[in-house]
């Protein structure tokens, strides 16, 4: 898996590298430079526009602009600023690109950005080096207007190391942000080319060695998931298995006018490789999820005669179950809310690997301390919120949850001492110990209703394999993802369904 750093790594790392190593800053800077050069000229633009910022990030534009002009291309420089702003490394390669001939513009009026950019045409290739990594407040005034010049541009963006305007932690716009077509980033993928909404911004990210060593990053939490994490998952049966030792989920799941939620939940969770799938509910969701279900293997548990004969008869279906998920379809009434709490506490207390997802998290939002209360230190639980969940489960709204994700999902897992899958584009895994993964497969389509319900016995299902939580999160959520995409390429994303979803998974496991 790819390692994904912060501002604050990177700094760390190149810090380490010139200080320690002895790579002289100037030296990175013309690898960095010369890559970004490399990937401009193999798209092969008529002209090439350079615009730079004062600092670090505008050396590495001179370094580039320098070799393009070298190769024989037009070029022209723009720095956004004056020439006596710009200090260290990032002045010797500018000096080295005006002795080189580049032809250069300094812009440090509003006025001039017309005759700065000179005229729009569509097989000119921008180059963004405008602003690095170290950017931490609103873009505005010159640089903002750059920023908006700069996409209404018809040519190819190419941004350096983070597209101008990205919080390249959080992966958020800091007011104006370059819309980059390609972002060559050094050393390692920055964390908010990542994930959402960055990973939109950033366009393909090519990532470069620039002489940073890799054994530097091996501390960092951050990754970004491969295929890799589903080969525990995937591969041939052990001759000698059957359906007891393929493992058997308890389903807590469905009510009336939502029975098709425990059915997407519990085919999928059997399409991933559970031997056995029992799915409890009232007589009613039962009776409506058999009727619609083309899942004759799905075995029932009716629950009826009150809070304590439900409750009695879950305990004992808990004998011989390997996990229990809870939540798809589920009520939000006070009795359901009592009834998961309780069947929460019994799993707890055997040590049963737990997935809660939908109302079930709706109930744990309304008793924070559920999850503390009869735990284990060898419990294995895991959360599936999507935003407006994680904001009730944090008290506070969806924005906030949606203008850190990052930050959201390792609030979550370290308050709850939960594993946690938050739910969208990118979806994030993020563990009580730091850990944070971010899942580069699925796509829009997967925007309708079941789709979670079928996440939901996808991570169940793993769970019954033996693994923990994070990697059974982890596994789970870049299968689902693949899973739609393979939909999606086949038939397009809209009108794609959760059971079309279903049907895919053995395939991506495949």
């Amino acid at each position: 898996m790819s390692v994904l750093v912060t501002a604050a790594e990177m700094r760390a790392f190149d810090r380490h590298t010139i200080d320690v190593i002895g790579v002289p800053g100037a030296v990175l800077m013309e690898t960095a430079g010369h890559a970004v050069a490399e990937v401009v000229r193999s798209l092969e633009p008529a002209r090439v526009l350079v615009v730079c910022g004062v600092g670090n990030n505008g050396g590495d534009g001179c370094v580039a602009a320098r070799w393009l002009h070298g190769w024989g291309l037009e070029v022209r420089l723009v720095l956004v600023g004056a020439v006596n702003r710009v200090h260290g490394d990032a002045a010797l390669h500018l000096h080295a690109a005006q002795r080189a001939g580049v032809p250069l513009v300094e812009l440090d009026d509003l006025g001039a950005i017309d005759a700065a950019f000179g005229p729009s045409l569509p097989d000119t290739v921008l180059v963004d080096a405008l602003l690095g990594t170290g950017l931490g407040r609103p873009v505005e005034g010159l640089f903002a207007e750059v920023i908006d010049r700069i996409n209404e541009e018809p040519g190819v963006k190419v941004a350096v190391d983070v597209p101008s305007g990205l919080d390249s932690d959080r992966g958020v716009p800091l007011g104006s942000c370059v819309r980059a077509d390609r972002t060559v980033t050094f050393g390692f993928c920055k964390r908010g080319l990542a994930v959402a909404p960055g990973f939109t911004f950033a366009g393909r990210v090519d990532v470069v060695d620039i002489g940073i060593p890799v054994a530097l990053a091996r501390g960092c939490k951050t990754v970004l998931l491969e295929a890799e994490v589903l080969r525990p998952f995937s591969g041939a049966l052990g001759p000698l298995g059957h359906k007891g030792t393929h493992g058997h989920l308890l389903l807590l799941a469905g009510s009336p006018g939502k029975s098709g939620a425990a059915a997407l939940a519990g085919r999928a969770a059997l399409r991933c490789g559970a031997g056995l799938c029992t799915v409890a509910a009232d007589k009613a969701a039962l009776a409506a999820m058999m009727a619609v279900s083309a899942t004759p293997e799905l075995m029932t548990l009716a629950l009826a005669g009150g809070l304590d004969a439900e409750l009695a008869s879950l305990e004992a279906a808990l004998d011989g179950k390997r996990a229990l998920a809870i939540g798809p379809g589920l009520s939000t009434s006070g009795e359901t809310g009592q009834l998961v709490s309780r069947l929460v506490q019994a799993a707890l207390s055997r040590a049963l690997p737990l997935v809660l997802d939908a109302d079930g998290l709706n109930h744990l939002a309304t008793n924070p301390q559920l999850l503390t209360d009869g735990a284990t230190n060898r419990r294995i639980v895991v959360l599936t919120p999507h935003p407006g969940e994680a904001a009730r489960l944090l008290g506070r709204s969806i924005a906030d949850v949606q203008a850190d994700r990052v930050a959201s999902a390792l609030e979550l897992a370290a308050t709850y001492g939960a594993v946690v899958a938050l739910k969208g584009a990118r979806t994030l895994v993020a563990a009580p110990d730091g850990r944070l993964a971010v899942c580069p497969t699925g796509n829009a389509g997967l925007g309708t209703g079941g789709t979670g319900d079928v996440l939901t016995g996808c991570i169940g299902a793993l769970l019954l394999q033996g693994s923990d939580g994070f990697e059974a999160a982890t596994a789970g959520v870049y299968l689902h993802g693949a899973a739609g995409d393979l939909v999606a390429a086949r038939s397009g994303q809209r009108g794609l369904l959760a059971s079309d979803v279903i049907e895919a998974l053995p395939q991506v496991l495949r």
